[in-house]
Order: structure tokens, then C-alpha cells, then sequence
């Protein structure tokens, strides 16, 4: 049964969003989140730099090529090609070397850990961390890894509220994964990475099947079209929904700042309210969860 065994990965410890103006893309999350950088930083190795937003339970990274290296490489041809948008699903473990035995006991190729850092432009204060890259040939084209960071907690604080809590975004509710072959993904993401399958429904209503998968308190909502598909065109990173305390005054703040927000409606999951950030910011899908005070159940948002 896919994600019935103990999984070495712990949470998504963060998502990786693709952008070619690193200091406008920043702009913009500061005013979408109404928080603070945790970050801003510099990867020397990878010819990339960054800007970090750390939440309750995952942060969001902002990356932009700024020179030469593998996640440059890698990058470059990426927003020629797509666009900027979501890139990477980052997992935590607290181990790497044994997470990388256990995803190739599990018959993913993991090669042995690569040695990271980064250093923060402004302190100069250095993060290391330990990553386990999977190929994207058997990630369905998804660029997915692991991490075990090596530094203290601290040095990545959590991104302080600009205007009050109550109507930034507070976690990452879910981050969606398209794809055309569910089963296909479902084997990834529960029999291989070990996560947990806490919901397989077909919604014939919208034309979808939708599958979430939970660690660490966020979930990896697959959805599949319920129309037959010719080929496997493999998944894509496709959007967040986002977590706050009060979704009218989100909506307000936003709106103040100049986004096109939908109106808050009742959302899928009893007791919730949601609302959509029009225009995709920076390629992603984005929508916004007051929850629930009810005691967490399997629903879609």
C-alpha cells in the first residue's frame, strides 16, 4: 500500500520557486505573504542567489541564476522554456546518508549526499546543508530532493509579519502536482518516497481524481483530469495554497497592495474559507485557506 511504511523524509522542509529578477520576485512575496525575508542570500557554488521566507511549517525560496553552476545550469533553460513558476519540492531528513539508502532500497537511483552552503548577503553568515538529488527521469520530470540541514535552526528565523498576523499567511497548506497518470504518481510519491496516502477520491463533478499525500503537516495534492490521456506527459509543479488566520483581512491587505483577489468563499473542506490570488504570481498558482476549528479531517480545500 503506497506510504504505509516509516518514510526517512520528515517534511517538506521547503518549495523552491524559479525567477529571473530576484529582487522584483521578492517584492512581490513580501506584499503576497505580508512578511519579511528570513533570508537573502547567496549559493557561490550553485551560481545562484535566493531570498527565504520561513513559516510555521515549511519556508518558500525564491531562486534566480546569477552565474555559473549545476542549479544555474539547470535553471537557466528552465525559465526559457517555462517560465517562472514552481521548480523544486524540497524534503527534510534527518539523516542523508541513510535517506539515501533507504529511497534506493526503495528503487529510486539516489546518488550519495552533495555538501551545500550559503551565505547571507548582508551578515555573511553561512548555512551548510546536505542534499540528495533525484533524477528527474524517475521523478516524472519533477525536480524533487532531500535535505538534512547541518546548521542551526536559528540562523533561518521565522519571516516577521509586516502589517500583524492575522491577515498574513501564516503555513503552507498544499502544494499541487498535475499529472497524467496518477497511479504512476501515486507509486512515486507513497510506495517510493514513503509518504502517506490520506485521500484517493474521484470528484466526476469537477473531472478529477485527487490523491493527498501528508508529511509534516503539509500535503502534496496530486490531481489528475478524469479524461483519458493518449501518453504519460509526465507532472508538473503547478500551485500553493497558503494558510492564514483571517481570510477577508488577507483579502483587504492584498487588494490594498494592488493584487486582483477573488471574494472569500466557503471552501471544499467544512469550516474553511479560501480565496484566489488572480494572476498567478511569479508562475504559481496561489490560493488562500482560513482553516477550519474543527478537528483536522481528509478533505479536499
Amino acid at each position: 500500500m503506497p506510504g504505509s511504511g516509516m518514510s526517512i523524509l520528515t517534511s517538506l522542509d521547503h518549495v523552491v520557486i524559479a525567477v529571473r529578477d530576484l529582487a522584483a520576485a521578492t517584492d512581490v512575496y513580501v506584499r503576497l505573504l505580508g512578511r519579511r525575508p528570513s533570508w537573502r542570500g547567496e549559493h557561490a557554488s550553485y551560481g545562484t542567489a535566493n531570498t527565504l521566507f520561513r513559516l510555521a511549517n515549511t519556508y518558500v525560496e525564491l531562486l534566480s541564476p546569477t552565474g555559473i553552476g549545476p542549479f544555474a545550469d539547470r535553471l537557466v533553460p528552465w525559465l526559457a522554456t517555462r517560465g517562472e513558476g514552481l521548480f523544486a519540492l524540497a524534503f527534510g531528513t534527518v539523516d542523508a546518508d541513510e535517506c539515501a539508502r533507504e529511497l534506493r532500497s526503495r528503487g529510486l537511483s539516489a546518488p550519495g549526499p552533495i555538501d551545500g552552503t550559503g551565505s547571507e548577503s548582508t551578515s555573511g553568515v553561512e548555512r551548510r546543508w546536505r542534499n540528495v538529488m533525484l533524477p528527474e527521469a524517475e521523478t516524472r520530470g519533477v525536480t524533487i530532493f532531500a535535505i538534512e540541514h547541518r546548521s542551526a535552526p536559528e540562523l533561518l528565523p521565522p519571516a516577521e509579519p509586516i502589517d500583524g498576523a492575522a491577515s498574513a499567511i501564516s503555513a503552507c497548506d498544499h502544494v499541487v502536482v498535475n499529472t497524467s497518470e496518477p497511479d504512476r504518481a501515486s507509486e512515486l510519491y507513497g510506495s517510493k518516497l514513503g509518504l502517506r496516502l490520506a485521500l484517493d477520491k474521484t470528484f466526476p463533478d469537477w473531472g478529477m481524481r485527487l490523491l493527498f499525500f501528508r508529511v509534516g503537516g503539509v500535503t502534496i495534492e496530486l490531481a489528475a483530469p478524469l479524461a483519458a490521456s493518449d501518453s504519460d506527459a509526465g507532472d508538473r509543479l503547478w500551485g500553493i495554497s497558503y494558510r492564514t488566520p483571517d481570510a477577508a483581512a488577507a483579502r483587504a491587505r492584498l487588494c490594498a497592495l494592488g493584487f486582483e483577489v477573488s471574494e472569500v468563499r466557503n471552501g471544499r473542506k467544512p469550516g474553511t474559507r479560501v480565496c484566489t490570488v488572480q494572476g498567478e504570481p511569479c508562475g504559481v498558482a496561489t490560493l488562500l485557506i482560513e482553516p477550519s476549528d474543527r478537528p483536522p479531517r481528509d478533505h479536499a480545500a
